[in-house]
């Protein structure tokens, strides 16, 4: 099998980051288009749309991976992340706009479950572990990078941020250039061959965690945009800098995930980040100052970084060869089944503190109950 180059890693890095910006890219310039976009769904549906696709596509890619290879699949979903994900900005039809929404999400299932499973492919052991930790990294700095951008371009045209979708032109060129190609019927021998009880048992505990962690993480993706402009003043520039800070702190969190797994394994890692989410909000529901908004970032990016990266190493750890774009499939519906459910917040009340302060209890509930799963896992 062919080494990866260090340009053949930046360039799976970079692949990765698209997978966030699916959504949050608009999020900073959402109250714009609500004032050029006459919608009669609710305009948080924008982001949180490719997400129910993703969740709907998930099980069909995860069988194609198989056929295809991560390769050709990869390549295959980046160009209609760029078509389907610019032509948002010139769609006047509800109707067309939601369909449009919808199968992005297609293509960013098809982009996410080919680059992890590329990853697994390439890498074993500690290596994957480390390669996982700077994916979930590279995701978070698209975060930031984006979200930044985002917001600049949405105040000098709501239309502007939809071009940054195009991005994933450039990954594709970068895709055929750097990435060897892999021998889809090669197994690693470090993955298992026999799938036990215990591993059935995981993948769900794990499916359930990225599920929760990712509805609790996008709440305030959702909720910010429209919340820090009426309490705050915001601009939509700085509403997309605080997001974007958020990003920030979970990347710096990614990087020490291994550490903390060596600490304190990775189910107490993954239950952690869980209180880090009840600690965010909580500062949330509590009070109105500025300067703990800082406060709020800082725990919020924290519980992103200690849950996600680490729950998709997981997850590749209880695979096999068979059944790894089955699981892998599974653990992006958890993902952005996570993000689409995290659109039914505001159902909970017309006052953002309730629901931040929900959002709170929410979250310290299920870190004591991913807490005790894992931890009978480990026993089992």
């Amino acid at each position: 099998m062919k080494k990866i180059s260090n340009f053949g890693i930046f360039t799976l890095l970079f692949v990765s980051s698209l997978t966030i910006m699916v959504g949050t890219v608009i999020a900073p310039s959402l109250s714009g288009i609500m004032q050029h976009k006459d919608l009669s769904f609710s305009p948080s549906w924008l982001i949180t749309l490719p997400s129910l696709g993703v969740v709907v596509f998930a099980p069909i890619i995860g069988r194609t991976l198989n056929k295809l290879g991560a390769l050709k699949l990869l390549c295959f979903g980046l160009v209609p992340y760029a078509f389907l994900g610019v032509i948002g900005a010139f769609i006047d039809n509800d109707y067309v706009l939601i369909v449009d929404r919808f199968l992005l999400g297609g293509a960013t299932v098809a982009v996410q479950v080919s680059v992890t499973a590329y990853i697994a492919e390439k890498f074993s052991g500690e290596h994957r572990m480390k390669m996982i930790a700077w994916q979930g990294m590279a995701i978070e700095l698209g975060g930031v990078v984006f979200l930044a951008i985002g917001g600049v371009l949405g105040e000098l045209n709501w239309q502007y941020p939809f071009y940054i979708y195009l991005v994933a032109l450039i990954c594709l060129i970068l895709v055929l250039k750097a990435l060897p190609k892999v021998n889809k019927h090669v197994v690693d021998e470090s993955l298992k061959t026999i799938v036990t009880k215990k591993d059935k048992q995981g993948v769900k505990v794990i499916f359930i965690a990225a599920l929760l962690a990712m509805m609790l993480f996008f709440i305030g993706f959702v909720t910010l945009p429209l919340y820090l402009p009426s309490a705050f003043n915001f601009s939509e520039s700085e509403t997309g800098y605080l997001m974007s800070f958020i990003s920030l702190i979970a990347i710096i969190t990614a990087s020490q995930m291994p550490k903390m797994v060596k600490w304190f394994g990775d189910g107490r890692t993954v239950a952690l980040g869980f209180l880090f989410f009840m600690l965010g909000y909580m500062v949330l529901a509590s009070t109105m100052s500025l300067p703990f908004l800082g406060l709020t970032a800082l725990f919020i990016g924290i519980g992103f970084g200690f849950t996600i990266p680490l729950l998709n190493h997981m997850m590749i750890e209880v695979s096999n060869a068979q059944n790894q774009g089955k699981n892998l499939g599974l653990f992006s519906m958890g993902v952005f089944g996570g993000q689409f459910l995290s659109t039914f917040v505001e159902y909970i009340s017309n006052s953002y503190m309730a629901i931040y302060g929900v959002s709170a209890v929410f979250a310290l509930c299920i870190g004591v109950v991913i807490f005790f799963s894992f931890r009978k896992l480990r026993k089992d």
